[in-house]
């Protein structure tokens, strides 16, 4: 079996600034500082990292409780700004039909592995109707290193009943160079894609098995796969 994991931000979709707006929003009522993820890099971080940093450099603690908070109101604020207008918002080209045709394919499993709240991933991927095809997934719930969410994310579908699965049996899509860190660090197959803030040149650099400009070429996406 493979395992396809996708990131989503940059990768699947974008969401017009919604996830930013609504991070920023959430750390000034929780924290106190407006204003205060300026200058945090966000890309292929986990949601967690990203508050753990801002907090810091702010001077702040970031306890259990206080994270709850800040994940709660996150959350209220993201279910409102997704639903508003924004620049480059939608599916990222191509990517609707390589996910229906990977999911007609029967020893494909397909997952998530991203550094947004699990519920953060939904409420963006359920207003582009694509949560239905990632029954599994990894998230940056309490996690900041990305790199731990490859096994976690195997572990999940091992869980889920679709049997043990190797990480040369894996590939990992992303838009960003923290991605294919995450695949060559666990043994997995990368594929970069460069719908997100990075060139095919800088993803080529960061050591990607295959780099796509985007998925609008179906052949080309599967053979970046490697299901040709």
């Amino acid at each position: 079996m493979r395992l396809i994991l996708f990131d989503v931000d940059g990768t699947l979709v974008l969401t017009g600034g919604a996830g930013v707006r609504a991070m920023k929003r959430a750390f000034a009522e929780v924290f106190g500082v407006a204003d205060g993820l300026d200058a945090i890099p966000m890309a292929g971080r986990t949601d967690t990292w990203i508050v753990a940093q801002a907090a810091a450099r702010h001077g702040l603690g970031v306890d259990a409780g206080r994270l709850t908070r800040f994940h709660e109101t996150y959350v209220q604020h993201l279910s409102r700004e997704v639903l508003l207008p924004g620049p480059r918002k939608g599916v990222l080209p191509g990517v609707r039909e390589l996910l229906d045709r990977l999911s007609e394919i029967d020893d494909v499993c397909l997952g998530l592995l991203t550094g947004n709240f699990e519920r953060g991933a939904r409420i963006k991927l359920e207003y582009f109707d694509l949560w239905r095809y990632f029954p599994y997934g990894a998230f940056g719930d309490g996690e900041r290193e990305r790199a731990r969410l490859l096994p976690a994310a195997i572990a999940r579908v091992a869980e889920g009943g679709r049997g043990a699965v190797s990480p040369r049996d894996v590939v990992i899509v992303g838009d960003t160079p923290l991605d294919v860190a995450v695949a060559v660090a666990g043994g997995a197959r990368s594929v970069a894609v460069a719908t997100g803030s990075y060139t095919c040149d800088a993803l080529r650099a960061s050591g990607a098995n295959a780099v796509v400009s985007d998925f609008s070429d179906l052949s080309r996406a599967l053979a970046a796969i490697g299901l040709d």
